[in-house]
């Protein structure tokens, strides 16, 4: 999610942003007001209302619990009860979809050792046969030795993939040898490699069903993995394009008496695609052609499709931007420890995403104080007439087992966790 600002290049025919330098704002808190915005149209507001309202999106599965995007993180947020499970999107160079945030793989893995003459190279550069040799556990025990757990190392944390994702969403785990090596098989005609990998009833399944939430990079990152993705989730079911649900609640009780078991993994909400990039936007809408919802993230800073300002005018542009090109969600960044971003959810900026109809999934959480703050309950000791409350409609999370029990203790959730998050991964076996 945290944008990668070395990466951030001028893109050839990209859409500059900026504001005018004539539009001068003396109280954005008051002249947001002024400012018009496009709104959603009646259908672009049903494929938003997919989404439940105060969504919990588990941001990696957790960058504070597990090892990110791995299978334990994935079936960790599975079993606390998120709503959503987070990835980034990246594509091998045999064309295997990657769910994994970092470019390359110094930092979440042990590529060092295994490639070391390769260690700088994107993950692009890789077959996926050959990324399976990575242990991609054992570097959170050693970076993080209070969170630490020997289960991250003796079962082996593989580079996780879009459909691995999908499988732990639907209570799977990676099928394994004796050994603790993932069982697969590769086939190859006309040099095209083909994966089948192998999976199974996960024992220590809870029953609930999250959705998933999933990041494209700019695109020459990963050339075409826009349709790609849109080709993988279609193969896996999880198309809602082509072939919609037939549930529409959220929450259920399951087949074991269990009730409120999150049920969005079932529903035309299971996908939704986000992305920094104005180019990735505008590719995802000419391949989903706006029928999954979809969020435009945004980012402060001097990238050429970065926000160069956080005024009304430019705000509101880029909202725009984002209603023209298919997206439904805004995703702005928020500040605080760890991450400390920019603001960019001030009570003025919900106001803007509010009145244009689109709703704010914002990113990251990791505090109560953070919930609090952007749920409403602090104002930021400024009262703005006409914001709508909460200024967040949905949070990614590093800390789901905390935001479930915000949501919970504010009644705008039907329940908040049944366990504590080292209950949960006691219970997976880690």
């Amino acid at each position: 999610m945290k944008k990668n600002l070395a990466f951030m290049y001028v893109l050839a025919g990209s859409l500059a942003l900026v504001s005018c330098e004539s539009e001068k704002f003396a109280d954005p808190t008051q002249d947001w007001k002024d400012v018009s915005v496009q709104k959603l149209s009646s259908e672009m507001q049903k494929v938003r209302d997919y989404v439940p309202v105060n969504t919990v999106i588990a941001h990696r599965g957790s960058t504070f619990w597990v090892p990110e995007e791995t299978e334990a993180a994935f079936r960790w947020a599975r079993n606390v009860g998120a709503d959503y499970i987070e990835a980034d999107l990246q594509m091998t160079k045999d064309g295997v979809i990657l769910a994994l945030h970092d470019y390359d793989l110094r930092r979440t893995s042990n590529i060092e050792n295994i490639y070391p003459e390769r260690e700088n190279q994107p993950a692009s550069s890789f077959t996926y046969e050959e990324l399976m040799k990575l242990d991609a556990g054992s570097w959170f025990n050693d970076a993080k030795p209070e969170q630490a757990r020997p289960g991250f190392k003796s079962q082996k944390q593989y580079i996780s993939t879009l459909e691995d994702l999908i499988m732990y969403a639907q209570g799977k785990r990676m099928k394994r040898d004796a050994n603790g090596n993932r069982l697969y098989t590769k086939t190859e005609v006309n040099g095209k490699a083909t994966y089948t990998f192998q999976y199974e009833d996960d024992p220590a399944d809870n029953g609930n069903r999250p959705g998933i939430y999933i990041e494209t990079k700019e695109p020459w990152v990963n050339p075409g993995i826009e349709q790609a993705t849109y080709n993988e989730l279609d193969k896996l079911g999880w198309n809602v394009a082509t072939k919609p649900a037939t549930s529409t609640d959220h929450f259920i009780t399951d087949s074991k008496g269990r009730t409120n078991r999150v049920n969005i993994g079932n529903t035309n909400g299971k996908v939704i695609l986000q992305t920094f990039s104005q180019e990735s936007l505008r590719n995802l809408f000419k391949v989903f052609k706006g029928k999954v919802p979809t969020c435009y993230l945004l980012w402060l800073g001097n990238g050429a499709t970065d926000m160069p300002k956080d005024e009304p005018r430019n705000y509101a542009e880029f909202i725009n931007f984002g209603i023209q090109n298919g997206a439904h969600f805004m995703g702005p960044s928020i500040p605080g420890a760890p991450n400390n971003y920019p603001n960019l959810l001030k009570p003025w900026q919900a106001g803007l995403i509010h009145k244009s109809g689109m709703r704010t999934h914002a990113y990251s959480f990791d505090s109560y104080e953070q919930m609090a703050q952007f749920f409403g309950e602090y104002n930021y000791g400024t009262v703005v007439d006409g914001i709508t409350l909460p200024y967040v409609d949905g949070m990614f999370t590093n800390r789901a087992d905390i935001t479930l029990d915000y949501y919970f203790g504010k009644k705008v959730r039907p329940v908040g966790k049944e366990k504590s998050a080292t209950e949960v991964l006691n219970d997976l076996g880690y």
